[in-house]
């Protein structure tokens, strides 16, 4: 039963990665081993190589033999033959997103931190009120929150500058994912005996300084575990994008792009399959990168009760 959900959870990616390899003669091949592998997709993607395909020597000999023909006209020749890696800037996108995505998810995770140990060790009046009305966000599908936070966003004037606009849907991610990295990080920092905290103030902390250096280091899994999900809802995020960013094209994430190119003139699909292998790649990285960190109980031994 396990074999069988993940081989219907891997297919997809299979499917992708083999007809991402393959020529376009070869699409029509059932096997998922390409005759021949092709990783022109790819290079293009990356800009890899030369800039310029292959000119023919006819053009050539037309470009050195004929002195009438203007700079300006030679380089109007030669951009006929220019790689199609531009028609996809993916590194630009993949910069877009990254930026995006981290910026979104460490400014939720180090106030999630705060107010995860708020709730956990802090007890003040309405606690329990402001810890159940961060879920009210939940209450309502993103789609109907579309059209009020655009208008705020443009009312205060942040859509009017590429900086502003990315400062929005920063601020969007952020509170998307604030309310579940809150709950986890709290169930977490109630697991971490008290007791190491009071020794830690008996030594001198102050609290801030007793979250930095007791708290984080021992809460180091489930904060990048945090990460991770606040990673993820950023990264694969279109339906804001698409429309916060519609004015802004250098500033469109890897969803967009993706859409764009799938709709363009240029949707050839070992292109497209490329660009969406390459789009997964770097969450699975992510994952398998710090999955060892991954693990729960650091605190467990810490003290004895």
């Amino acid at each position: 039963m396990i074999l069988a959900i993940l081989f219907f959870c891997l297919f997809p990616f299979a499917q992708m990665l083999s007809l991402s390899l393959k020529y376009s003669w070869d699409w029509g091949n059932p096997s998922w081993i390409p005759s021949k592998v092709n990783l022109e997709a790819y290079k293009e993607l990356l800009n890899i190589g030369s800039s310029l395909k292959e000119v023919p020597e006819s053009v050539q000999l037309l470009l050195n033999e004929s002195p009438d023909l203007t700079e300006a006209q030679k380089k109007v020749i030669l951009s006929k033959y220019q790689s199609t890696g531009d028609v996809f800037p993916f590194i630009k996108y993949f910069a877009n997103s990254l930026l995006v995505a981290f910026l979104s998810s460490f400014t939720s995770v180090c106030l999630a931190i705060l107010g995860a140990y708020s709730f956990s060790r802090l007890v003040f009046r309405g606690r329990s009120i402001v810890q159940r009305g961060v879920l009210f966000v939940y209450m309502f599908g993103g789609i109907l929150l579309l059209i009020p936070l655009y208008r705020i966003f443009a009312a205060s004037g942040l859509l009017a500058t590429p900086a502003g606009t990315v400062a929005s849907l920063i601020i969007i991610y952020v509170v998307q994912t604030l309310p579940v990295s809150l709950y986890m990080l709290g169930n977490y920092f109630r697991t971490i005996p008290y007791s190491i905290e009071e020794a830690a103030m008996i030594e001198g902390l102050s609290r801030f300084g007793t979250i930095i250096r007791i708290i984080i280091p021992l809460s180091i899994s489930a904060i990048i575990t945090v990460f991770i999900y606040c990673f993820m809802i950023a990264w694969n995020e279109y339906m804001f994008a698409s429309i916060f960013l519609k004015s802004y094209k250098g500033l469109y994430t890897l969803p967009i792009g993706l859409k764009t190119l799938f709709v363009s003139k240029n949707a050839i699909w070992d292109r497209i399959m490329a660009a969406s292998m390459l789009t997964a790649i770097p969450v699975m990285i992510l994952f398998m990168s710090i999955q060892k960190n991954l693990t729960g109980g650091l605190a467990a031994g810490g003290v004895k009760e």
